[in-house]
């Protein structure tokens, strides 16, 4: 009966986090879909230079200002029902995108997307964290990051498969709407492809329980109970509960204030330190820029784009790995396991456009190498450890500023990567995301190891900081 009931609740868990980790999937399917239609937008609506980077900047302005509200909402009104509005709004996002008449109502629904975007990246994670049993947790967050990587290669495949269907269907009638989606603009399937996911996160995550801590925040202590016994026995839910409850009466009200306090502010430093050199440590150049890096490499372009649909394969393997070990060896293991490869594989791939050396697959491998150190450390840590960290009064506000922190890192690393290749050239480029990784063991010094531990018992360590 016993291994019936732990079998049953371990379905039921999985069950969630796959649900929850859909908000990661759409992250990332919305960030890479736009890659296949920006040449066919800027013909249909002739646009200039700045109306293209607008177009393709746009949802990142729409991702902070959801970052941006994200945590007072999910505070207010709960982790569940702030994902189910992140689910309209993307499904509300690709249908959208894919009726506009005007360049106007493209840049709306992608400022639309972007917000959608940006509630999910805090809340989904978090929102696994605070369900998840801490013998499992680091897993399960970790599937968030799992399903950003799931996201980016289906909408590359899906914009591959859109294409070649462009070709094919040249017999559909010319007048019909079905030649205009699929043939004549194929960039709106593109864009509408992302509402079956999008529709199916909306639903599911009708079917989810609200998250205990945040209905132990309102006093509804019961259902807070109910869950946690779907989730463990009877036994444990009780123990759990009352955990809860402690260290909810232990915290101040859920004010922004509260994130100055000593102990709590260090939390927050740490979160954001590690949120902004996530991105200065060069993944999202690499992954956005790999193409052009490979082409000056004197990688001929179909090799190169071979190269990308290559790492991003290989990021996706190494996650699942990290997913498998991560509570095993803990959080910190990881992470610096992780960085330390990718500062070695930083000043490898440096020194090889230094000494011209880059023909050939060694640059591919050692890129690689950098993918796969990502991968198994900072990638799916980073969402764990911002998810696990902070007081259950303020998680919400607490994870905002800390993920508001990597759509910054983001920002700045769309907008100075160019230039850093352009005047700098590749090797000082790949010189300075090593220098960004040697802050990363020190920030992580000021957090303690989460492996094995309840929320409220981390809470508690920073309590005594």
């Amino acid at each position: 009966m016993n291994n019936t009931r732990q079998e049953t609740n371990r379905s039921f868990l999985f069950f969630i986090a796959i649900t929850a980790a859909l908000g990661g999937f759409l992250f990332g399917y919305d960030t890479a879909v736009i890659s296949g239609t920006i040449s066919f937008v800027k013909g249909k609506f002739e646009l200039n230079t700045a109306m293209e980077g607008w177009f393709v900047s746009s949802a990142l302005v729409g991702c902070i200002a959801g970052v941006a509200f994200a945590g007072e909402l999910s505070d207010r009104f709960g982790r569940k029902y702030s994902l189910i509005a992140s689910g309209l709004l993307f499904s509300i996002s690709a249908i959208g995108c894919a009726l506009s008449g005007s360049h106007t109502e493209l840049i709306i629904f992608r400022l639309i997307g972007g917000i959608g975007v940006g509630v999910a990246s805090m809340l989904s994670p978090l929102y696994i964290s605070e369900i998840s049993p801490a013998r499992v947790r680091g897993r399960m967050v970790a599937l968030y990051q799992f399903a950003i990587t799931m996201g980016i290669l289906c909408a590359y495949f899906a914009n591959a498969y859109m294409l070649n269907l462009s070709e094919s269907l040249t017999s559909l009638n010319p007048d019909g709407i079905w030649h205009r989606l699929f043939v004549e603009e194929v960039w709106r399937a593109m864009f509408g492809s992302e509402a079956i996911p999008a529709l199916l996160f909306f639903v599911t995550m009708f079917l989810v329980p609200s998250s205990p801590r945040w209905l132990a925040t309102k006093n509804r202590n019961a259902e807070a109970g109910k869950v946690l016994e779907r989730i463990n026995n009877k036994e444990i839910a009780e123990k759990e509960l009352e955990s809860i409850k402690m260290a909810i009466a232990r915290e101040s009200e859920g004010s922004w204030s509260v994130l100055l306090q000593k102990g709590i502010l260090v939390a927050v430093m740490a979160g954001v330190g590690l949120a902004l050199f996530s991105q200065f440590t060069g993944i999202n150049a690499i992954i956005y820029y790999g193409p052009r890096i490979m082409e000056e490499a004197g990688i001929k372009l179909s090799d190169a784009l071979g190269g990308q649909v290559i790492i991003g394969f290989v990021n996706m393997a190494a996650t699942i790995y990290a997913i498998m070990k991560i509570d095993q060896y803990g959080r910190k293991k990881l992470m610096k396991g992780g960085i330390t490869g990718m500062f070695l594989s930083l000043i490898i791939v440096g020194i090889l456009f230094l000494s011209g050396k880059t023909q050939g697959l060694i640059l591919l491998i050692f890129i690689l190498t950098f993918i796969t150190s990502f991968a198994i450390g900072y990638g799916p840590v980073i969402w764990v450890l911002l998810s696990e960290i902070y007081p259950t009064k303020v998680r919400g506000r607490a994870m905002s500023v800390a993920t508001l922190a990597i759509w910054v890192g983001t920002a700045i690393i769309g907008q100075v990567v160019p230039w850093m290749l352009e005047t700098l050239t590749p090797a000082v480029t790949f010189f300075v995301f090593a220098i960004c990784c040697i802050p990363v063991p020190f920030i992580l010094k000021r957090i303690p190891e989460t492996k094995g531990m309840s929320l409220e018992e981390i809470e508690e360590l920073w309590q005594t900081q």
